[in-house]
């Protein structure tokens, strides 16, 4: 497998953007921004989704501790209800960027759309995940947070078993939403049923 490439364009301070949970039923959206030296060395380091839990917060500690700069941003579902959910990704990760320490000169972008950044270039990079470093650091770093923020929701409601489903659209988390009927953090306008055959 090639190595992930450590930035798009020498010179420039580059800031991986990734978010997590769009195609949820339930919780927020979460957008991660992470600055990696040209240099860094996470090793193991790759797509999220490629990844075991363990290994993601293995990951997660190794980015929080040697980037440059990373900060994670989250959409709530009333938020998502109103904007709709591509607008809340876009969001999150504006406000992501908002919080990093340090300004990035370009912004590499998972995914083939974004909606420009005030004052800042960017470049959409489809499976960029899979592509740069600092996108999969992005990715790992919105994927256990997100992860970490439903373990504590399910505390609240257990009975939708966001501790296992995470809030995506499971058998079993539509089955939940059948019988005990949506709650305030199920985005109302997803079709949280199938519709009736």
């Amino acid at each position: 497998m090639p190595a992930l490439a450590p930035y798009l364009k020498p010179g420039l301070l580059e800031a991986g953007c990734d978010e997590a949970g769009r195609g949820c039923l339930a919780g927020p959206v979460v957008a991660a921004a992470v600055i990696l030296a040209p240099g860094t060395r996470i090793p193991g380091l790759d797509d999220s989704k490629k990844l075991s839990a363990a290994r993601r917060e293995a990951l997660h500690q190794l980015i929080e501790a040697r980037a440059l700069a990373w900060s994670v941003a989250m959409v709530w579902p009333e938020e998502i209800d109103r904007i709709n959910i591509l607008q809340a990704s876009f969001a999150a990760m504006h406000r992501a960027v908002d919080r990093l320490c340090r300004k990035p000169e370009l912004l590499l972008v998972d995914g083939n759309r974004f909606l420009p950044y005030l004052g800042i270039a960017h470049s959409c990079q489809v499976k960029g995940d899979g592509r740069f470093r600092s996108i999969a650091a992005a990715s790992i770093l919105a994927k256990t947070h997100r992860d970490a923020e439903m373990a504590v929701l399910h505390e609240q409601y257990p009975q939708y078993r966001w501790n296992v489903n995470k809030g995506y659209p499971t058998a079993d988390h539509r089955t939940a939403i059948l019988e005990h009927g949506p709650c305030e953090l199920h985005r109302q306008s997803f079709r949280l049923l199938p519709e009736p055959v």
